[in-house]
């Protein structure tokens, strides 16, 4: 693992869990840049309203996230614990609470065991180390079943620069972030208004081009902090920087899609011929978030009907003679004529842990890819027994 210079992490147990870490804490030495995106639902927890106001300042030097309590929809009681986690963060590490940025997951409705956080904080800032981001994502997991952990490198005049990313999601994952936390560091600078240009960009191609359940959280974050102790990116080498951030995104959202919740295998949904990229991503996202899709792929049955009922519902006037669909490169259906069956193609289904679900609806040269997956009997099972 490649740790960009000047960042130090803590992952350590709190308590607010029956078991494992719970705590997280990310330092860096200097001030960073900090830019952010969060949920766009329009009920959002406590951490995510202290934590924006913070990123509107555009400067953060820690991060100090928990898991087993979402600290949401907690009222007055919860903005005033997001705030003193902050602080009590803040004045251990002898900076102001304005550089802290707060995230929480877990159970939404429960109040935050501030107390639990207060005794362990101590601790973390005491462990923090360049070895211990792998903690850290542990420490940030609800029901993932392994940390989620990404580093890329980027060379800048001889200067080679990290950006390393940990993320935990699992569950209600829907575009406009979802039910995720990710937290993105380098030590290369770039100014903030084309820092925050790129992470926007990165971010469509990445975090918001997946979905699991089709489901949206309260408290989805994720924060890039740019200390710049390995230099000032220059113009001509922002597109590298960008591909680099680009990448240790998609694989990082790629990830959180392998280890959804009772996932059996991932799955691309390639849309083409779009009028524009806003159809390609309709059809791309309304085939993604079929039950009935995904409930096929789980059950390893080629019915690729549900494909093409679900893409005629994603509000693009699409023209059935136009249409063609292959799966796992076999074609199924070619401007409106289905293709006979084939044993490979139920082979392939038996056999893969990837599917691709490739879709030309005809109509211009856009495409956007979504990530997604099957839809389980554990997944039921799972969201059922959450909170019993």
């Amino acid at each position: 693992m490649r740790v960009p210079k000047g960042f130090k992490a803590a992952g350590v147990q709190s308590g607010i869990k029956k078991e494992g870490l719970d705590l997280a804490l990310i330092y860096s030495e200097v001030s960073c840049i900090a830019v952010g995106a969060f949920t766009s639902n329009k009920v959002k927890a406590a951490p995510v309203l202290y934590s924006k106001k913070v990123i509107n300042r555009g400067k953060a030097k820690a991060i100090v996230a928990n898991s087993g309590c979402a600290n949401a929809c907690t009222g007055k009681e919860g903005l005033a614990n997001a705030k003193r986690m902050a602080e009590l963060t803040a004045r251990l590490l002898g900076i102001l609470p304005q550089e802290v940025l707060v995230a929480s997951t877990g159970v939404i409705g429960e109040r935050l065991p501030i107390e639990k956080v207060a005794q362990a904080l101590p601790r973390a800032v005491e462990e923090l180390s360049t070895d211990g981001f792998l903690k850290a994502a542990e420490a940030i997991m609800t029901t993932d079943t392994v940390p989620k952990i990404c580093w890329d490198t980027v060379k800048v005049d001889g200067e080679e620069g990290v950006i390393l990313g940990i993320a935990k999601g699992a569950g209600m994952i829907n575009p406009n972030l979802a039910t995720m936390l990710c937290f993105i560091l380098t030590d290369l600078k770039i100014p903030l208004p084309e820092l925050k240009q790129t992470f926007k960009e990165a971010l469509g191609l990445s975090f918001n081009a997946i979905t699991v359940d089709g489901e949206q959280s309260t408290n989805d974050s994720v924060f890039l902090l740019a200390n710049g102790l390995k230099g000032l990116v220059p113009p001509h080498y922002q597109a590298k920087f960008k591909e680099a951030l680009v990448e240790v995104m998609r694989e990082l959202a790629f990830q959180i899609v392998k280890d959804a919740e009772g996932a059996t295998m991932v799955v691309r949904v390639i849309v083409g011929g779009g009028k524009n990229l806003k159809e390609a991503k309709k059809v791309a996202h309304r085939v993604a978030n079929s039950l009935l899709v995904k409930t096929a792929l789980f059950g390893r049955d080629p019915n690729w009907g549900r494909i093409m009922a679900a893409l005629g519902d994603s509000g693009v006037p699409i023209r059935e003679n136009r249409v063609s669909l292959k799966i796992n490169g076999i074609p199924v259906f070619e401007k409106g004529i289905p293709v006979p069956y084939k044993e490979k193609l139920q082979r392939t289904f038996l056999e893969s842990k990837e599917i691709y679900i490739e879709i030309d609806i005809g109509r211009g040269n856009s495409h956007f890819e979504v990530l997604t997956c099957d839809l389980s009997c554990d997944y039921v099972k799972i969201n059922s027994q959450y909170t019993t």
